[in-house]
């Protein structure tokens, strides 16, 4: 079974591609975590977990679902991340994780991405995004073919740079970063509550029509990236910068 997490649909798009090419059944863990439900999963085939790197690892509102959710059945986890351009050590602390609940590690394989973390980074336009969604595509059929075969994903040798980023950088980054207090509606805000049904932490609520954020905040750029009107601005980062939404997925929805 696939359980992927994705906010602008990157992990999304790689959760459908590995479903397509392995006929795994796959759920999205969206509306699960958002509501606080770790009823037991069962699989008889292995877990496939797809998910955006943060800060060099797997999001912590996924670790924290993961640890606390029974995954009956088969006990073998492949993790697929999704990143910008690198995912530096987060296979070492994929597999911890994976001792941690008992089962078989199987790998840690990543797929470079469209960047959607606007409140630090550029992402591209479409036409970019879809290039390098084009170029993901073999990497995403050759982790298939690994999970098809039952292979190990492999495992290459983490530098120190890739130990620091994973390591003490993902440390610091949480507390030092991830904030909401810089997002804010513009005037031309129209109420549609988007924002707060995208928000998988249930962080956001409006107040006369207008969204205001609490303090659990992942950073998954969801309410920013999805919003109709452009209309969210993360501090003075985000001004002029592109809203990144899967393509696929903007398709999709017309």
């Amino acid at each position: 079974m696939i359980l992927y997490f994705s906010g602008t649909g990157n992990s999304e798009f790689v959760a459908k591609r590995i479903a397509r090419e392995t006929g795994a059944e796959s759920l999205n863990l969206w509306e699960r975590i958002r509501n606080h439900d770790r009823a037991a999963l069962s699989a008889d085939s292995p877990w496939i977990l797809v998910v955006p790197t943060y800060a060099w690892r797997i999001p912590r509102i996924v670790e924290n679902w993961l640890l606390e959710t029974p995954l009956c059945g088969n006990r073998e986890l492949y993790v697929i991340m999704t990143c910008g351009s690198e995912a530096g050590n987060a296979g070492f602390y994929a597999k911890r994780m994976c001792e941690k609940k008992g089962m078989i590690f199987r790998g840690c394989f990543s797929v470079v991405m469209p960047e959607n973390y606007i409140a630090m980074f550029e992402a591209p336009g479409r036409e970019e995004a879809l290039e390098i969604l084009t170029k993901a595509e073999p990497e995403i059929r050759k982790a298939a073919a690994y999970i098809k075969h039952g292979r190990d994903f492999p495992r290459p040798k983490a530098g120190l740079v890739d130990r620091l980023k994973s390591g003490p950088v993902n440390v610091l980054f949480y507390p030092l970063f991830v904030h909401s207090g810089k997002f804010r509606a513009l005037e031309t805000c129209i109420s549609c509550g988007r924002c707060v049904t995208d928000c998988p932490l249930g962080n956001i609520r409006l107040e006369d029509g207008a969204p205001v954020w609490g303090e659990n905040c992942t950073h998954c750029m969801a309410c920013i990236c999805r919003c109709p009107a452009g209309a969210i601005e993360y501090g003075k980062r985000s001004a002029g910068k592109v809203r990144y939404v899967c393509p696929e997925e903007e398709e999709e929805r017309g």
